[in-house]
């Protein structure tokens, strides 16, 4: 098995930049990915991508490990309305398995509610969904 990499975010230039080294010798060597500003990198499913956040738009750089390590340049893959690493603490964001679909936190809209923070209060999370559903709607 060849080398594996590792995507970090790391602000020691003076800004938040997103880097990747290889694993296990992480000292081996250092590659700079975003070019302007980045956080909280994602591995596309199929390893053929890195993904990230920079403000309000979600990035992509094509990543060649074979039969050297190689980036593309960055590309807006999408942008909108989520929530950023510098609202709320933690992973944002995650890409589905399928690769073509994102989970993404959303701000609350300060039109629906005044008083409303910009930090999500609240995610209802539900267990066992299929089997309280069955319980509810029996089948015939």
């Amino acid at each position: 098995m060849g080398l594996q990499w590792i995507a970090y975010c790391t602000s020691e230039s003076g800004r938040n930049e997103i880097y990747v080294r290889p694993f296990p010798d992480v000292n081996r060597e250092r590659r700079q990915v975003s070019t302007k500003g980045g956080s909280s990198p994602r591995w596309s499913p199929d390893g053929r991508e890195l993904l990230y956040l920079n403000g309000d738009s979600v990035m992509a750089v094509a990543v060649q490990t074979e039969p050297t390590f190689s980036l593309g340049p960055p590309k807006t893959l999408f942008s909108g309305m989520h929530a950023v690493t510098s609202v709320v603490s933690g992973i944002p964001w995650d890409v589905h398995p399928d690769g073509k679909r994102f989970l993404m936190i959303k701000p609350p809209d300060p039109a629906d509610d005044e008083s409303a923070e910009v930090i999500p209060r609240k995610i209802n999370i539900i267990l066992n969904w299929f089997e309280e559903l069955k319980e509810r709607v029996p089948v015939y």
